[in-house]
Parts: C-alpha cells; structure tokens; sequence
C-alpha cells in the first residue's frame, strides 16, 4: 500500500538525504541539491566542459555523492541542481519529458548535512537550492508539487534577493571558512571547489550535471 509519505500523488516530490529519497514512491528523475560545494562544483565542472568520477566525489562532498549514488540505483535519471543553476536543470527535467512524452515524477533531494555521528541535519542552503529549482520547474508549468515542494519553492521566491548572504551566513557556510581538509582533497583531485558566493548567484551556469555510469557529464 502506498505510504502516506511517499508523495505519490504528486509529480514532483521533495525530501531530505539517502533516507528521505527512499521514502518516496520512484521517480523517473531525481535531481540532487547539494549547494555548499557539491552541486555548485559539480556545475562549474561540467559547464567548464570537464567531468567527475562519482568515485572522485564521495571523496570532498559525501553527501550529495551519496545520494546521487542511491539514487542512481533505483534506475532514475540523475541530475545535479541548485541555486546557480536552477533554470538549466528545470529545463532539462523538461527535456526528459518531452522525451519520454509521457508525465515525469521527479524527486528533489536535498542532501542537507551530517553530523558527526551520522545524523541527518536541515541545511538552510539546501532548502534554498531545492526551492530555486521547484520555483524553476514551477515556470515551465511542471507544477503539481507536493506540498513540501511548494513550502520551499515560496520560501526560496521570498528569500531570492538574500541569497548570497543566507548562505555565507549560514552553519555550513561559516563550517567551510575551515574546510582546510575538504579543500586540499579537492586541489588533490584537480578540482576547484565553488565558493559560497558561487553558490549563491542565482542561474550563473547554463549546464546541469548528469550522472551516467559512475560519471559525472553535461547534460545535452
């Protein structure tokens, strides 16, 4: 029997984590926010014409890595959005649909944070990256949104202008202010980690990650 909290009803669904996305009844697409620096690296990455082992991933950005992972088990396209580039990845959900020519549930996972003893915890930011891409999905018509969805899809719309701030401000922004360890397995890697202002401009990248056989690849 359906799960009162599975959100089948709805075409596009969100939660939080590993945990939440399987809560939720199966999507055709599962878009993975990770704002601080996943999703934003993972943009500039694939924008700059590059591409990223998952592998690579799991190393400097656990979270979104591991959803992104799960969630490309249950068979779901898997794209990577966020705040700064919330159109293209509405664009592209629009894209598959028009493909499959049929109706597409989508799930927008915020991976939100861990605690150090593995405890899923709010992240502000990923609250803001899952609401720019639902307001974004939103515009292009693709609207019957839980009502998770439309909670963070207004309060994204109403928080818009303060974007860059909120994220400096908020407890994962200041935590990267000391990401010595995180930054030096990105450099380790070749990979140039987004900033915290990056990943609060609002559609500065026209590209969205796909993840396709352990890789990470622009979406065409």
């Amino acid at each position: 029997m359906p799960s009162p909290f599975d959100q089948s009803y709805y075409q596009v669904r969100v939660e939080w984590g590993v945990e939440g996305l399987a809560r939720l009844a199966p999507a055709d697409v599962v878009v993975v926010v990770d704002v601080l620096r996943f999703s934003s690296t993972m943009a500039n990455i694939v924008a700059g014409g590059g591409s990223a082992e998952l592998a690579d991933a799991r190393i400097w950005s656990a979270n979104g890595a591991e959803v992104a992972a799960a969630a490309a088990e249950t068979g779901a396209v898997v794209l990577v959005g966020g705040i700064r580039n919330a159109a293209a990845t509405a664009r592209a959900v629009m894209t598959l649909q028009e493909h499959r020519a049929a109706r597409t549930a989508v799930s927008v996972i915020a991976a939100g944070e861990r605690s150090p003893a593995g405890a899923l915890r709010y992240a502000v930011e990923d609250q803001l990256g899952a609401g720019a891409v639902i307001a974004a999905l939103t515009d292009l018509g693709i609207d019957h949104s839980a009502p998770d969805g439309a909670v963070a899809a207004e309060s994204f719309r109403a928080l818009r202008r303060a974007l860059r701030h909120l994220i400096a401000a908020s407890g994962s922004g200041r935590e990267l202010v000391d990401g010595v360890a995180s930054t030096a397995r990105m450099a380790d890697l070749g990979i140039r980690p987004a900033t915290t202002a990056e990943a609060g401009e609002l559609d500065a990248v026209d590209a969205v990650p796909v993840l396709r056989d352990g890789v990470f690849e622009r979406f065409v």
